[in-house]
């Protein structure tokens, strides 16, 4: 998440392709240390329940190995380890992974490149961060490689409420309350970006069919709280499917 300052993000342009990929990893960085408290702050803490319900959507049996992509300072892999599941976490920022608070594996990588072996993973994750990637097919591409045949990945993401009036105060809400908040807390021009940066996700039947011409099948999205959140699920096919 034109090229940034090394600690910063221009919240008024959006950068594409590796400038892209150079400035979020700066802007992470940057915004590290209150990560946590704003995310809890600007969701009124709703951002524990989705990424609870995001696990238990894996259905995914005790001790399967999940990645958690762009796991930032662990939150979904504690709440997968809770599960009883065996998470391992990748973030291209290390500043991110310096905060963490996980004893979870983490490992610094860009998730459209993972280092890890073909079929050797049993789901996952990914919490806000489609839209901090420099393109989705790649990611989708890349999911399903390293996910085995019958594995599922589950996708956090923010969204809008399709009623007009739900969809006009979270407009409002997240365009101006949100940037204030992230400016009193944390990095103002970090916060700013974040509303606009949503210009980056397609439209969710474009973002479903991307899964599908991945190879993922049983493809479902999901609204939550009025529809501020979406949580998108899909399986890898198993061999005669």
């Amino acid at each position: 998440m034109p090229t940034a300052p090394p600690t910063s993000i221009d919240a008024d342009q959006l950068p594409q392709g590796e400038a892209k990929a150079e400035a979020v990893r700066a802007m992470f960085d940057a915004i590290a240390p209150r990560y946590d408290l704003v995310n809890r702050v600007m969701t009124f803490r709703m951002d524990v329940g989705w990424r609870r319900r995001t696990v238990r959507a894996l259905r995914l049996g005790p001790g399967s190995r999940v990645l958690d992509l762009a796991c930032g300072t662990g939150d979904f892999c504690r709440e997968l380890g809770a599960a009883d599941l065996r998470p391992v976490g990748a973030d291209l920022s290390f500043g991110m992974l310096a905060a963490a608070r996980t004893s979870a594996p983490l490992v610094q990588a860009d998730i459209l490149r993972l280092p890890v072996a073909t079929a050797t993973v049993d789901g996952a994750v990914c919490g806000f961060a489609l839209r901090n990637v420099v393109a989705l097919p790649p990611l989708f591409a890349e999911l399903a490689r390293v996910v085995r045949p019958g594995g599922r990945v589950a996708f956090l993401e923010v969204a809008e409420p399709p009623n007009p009036l739900l969809r006009w105060g979270h407009r409002l809400y997240f365009g101006r309350i949100v940037p204030r908040i992230g400016g009193l807390l944390s990095d103002p021009a970090a916060y700013r970006y974040l509303p606009r940066s949503v210009e980056y996700l397609p439209p969710p039947d474009e973002l479903l069919e991307g899964m599908r011409a991945a190879g993922f099948v049983g493809v479902e999205r999901r609204l939550l709280s009025t529809g501020i959140a979406q949580l998108i699920t899909a399986t890898r096919p198993r061999p005669g499917w």
